[in-house]
């Protein structure tokens, strides 16, 4: 499979980019929706208003996320009980390549106008087992803060599971931290050592999230998009969506419908507490966000990170893909006016659905 200087994430032939969708679903457990995201070649092939928008999809395949798009529609189908035969696919009662391909065009066939909208825009995971991550990062930076209290911020938060990770319990390595009796548990295999165990006087003090279409997790219907792209054979994370819809049914995440650049600027700009660490996180995000806001959200932070002191320190987490690898990162940076001014760190590459994480701090 041929890929151009920018990596994987550029694949623009539909074939190669279909077969690699499929297998990086079937080496992250999940088998059956492999088979149904192969099926959209018969699709891309069809006479439907899908079939007709997939085949003439415009480059990037792979960075636009378009088979996740559509896969989402056809476990939307199943979830609303709209139709049910996918669900001996997903339990992996029918395994036949030929049999989902034909049950998936008889489906686009039947639900074509309600599947054409999943098309519109990129899948909304926002996975809690990534938090595993975060977590991880702010643990991190909480060993170099002379004050560890964080006023957190999340791009591209999409439903806000991971705004709550101060709600969520997580066993990282041989070190624990969060309520003990929280439902939602990030348990990770995790590999390597252990991140460093949380000070005393350790606490995330707010958080707040943005996305530019945010779901309401209160929402009935919104709660089931968000659960369609879940992957259908991933029991693990469909059961951490369900623990997430419960925590946010007791307090809902705190969030705004804003583009990226204008919240990180907005949220950079606010005075801030002395004895408290300010960080942005995001993960698995940036990759959908055009260049230009990229650009503005890096110089409006480099920009507040020039008045970090050691009261008022600057941190920045992305849990993102390496575009030529695909290989998913941590990298940690903090400023505080004195010791550290903003080095990046790679701290660990992690499972993309937070299965497990590999540490490896410097």
């Amino acid at each position: 499979m041929a890929a151009d200087e920018t990596g994987i994430m550029a694949l623009e032939d539909f074939a190669a980019a279909l077969d690699w969708q499929a297998r990086h679903a079937e080496e992250n457990g999940a088998p059956a929706t492999a088979r149904v995201i192969r099926a959209l070649a018969g699709v891309r092939a069809s006479d439907t208003a899908t079939g007709r928008r997939i085949a003439n999809w415009p480059g990037l395949t792979l960075k636009d996320a378009m088979p996740l798009r559509i896969a989402g529609g056809f476990h939307h189908l199943l979830l609303t009980g709209a139709d049910d035969r996918l669900a001996q696919v997903y339990a992996g009662e029918v395994t036949d390549q030929a049999e989902v391909d034909a049950l998936v065009l008889d489906l686009t066939h039947r639900f074509d106008a309600r599947l054409l909208p999943w098309l519109d825009g990129p899948p909304q995971t926002n996975e809690a087992g990534r938090a595993a991550s975060i977590m991880a990062g702010l643990l991190w930076l909480a060993q170099r803060v002379r004050a560890p209290r964080f006023d957190l911020f999340e791009l591209g938060a999409s439903a806000g599971v991971n705004t709550m990770i101060d709600r969520y319990f997580f066993r990282l390595g041989a070190v624990e931290v969060g309520p003990a009796s929280s439902p939602m548990r990030i348990v990770p295999d995790w590999r390597g050592a252990s991140p460093p165990a949380p000070p005393q006087g350790f606490a995330i003090t707010a958080v707040k999230g943005c996305d530019i279409a945010p779901i309401n997790l209160a929402d009935t219907d919104s709660a089931l998009r968000l659960k369609a792209y879940v992957w259908a054979d991933a029991g693990e994370r469909l059961g951490r969506i369900d623990a997430a819809i419960a925590l946010a049914s007791d307090q809902p995440p705190d969030l705004v419908a804003a583009d990226a650049g204008d919240f990180a600027a907005t949220m950079l700009a606010r005075p801030q507490l002395p004895g408290s660490a300010r960080v942005m996180f995001h993960s698995i995000m940036w990759q959908y966000m055009p260049a230009e806001t990229q650009q503005r959200i890096t110089a409006a932070f480099e920009a507040a990170a020039k008045l970090a002191t050691p009261d008022t320190p600057l941190g920045w987490i992305a849990l993102e893909t390496d575009p030529a690898t695909f290989r998913h990162e941590l990298r940690v940076r903090l400023w505080d006016g004195a010791a550290h001014q903003g080095e990046e760190q790679l701290l660990s590459h992690a499972h993309p659905h937070g299965a497990w994480v590999a540490w490896r701090e410097p």
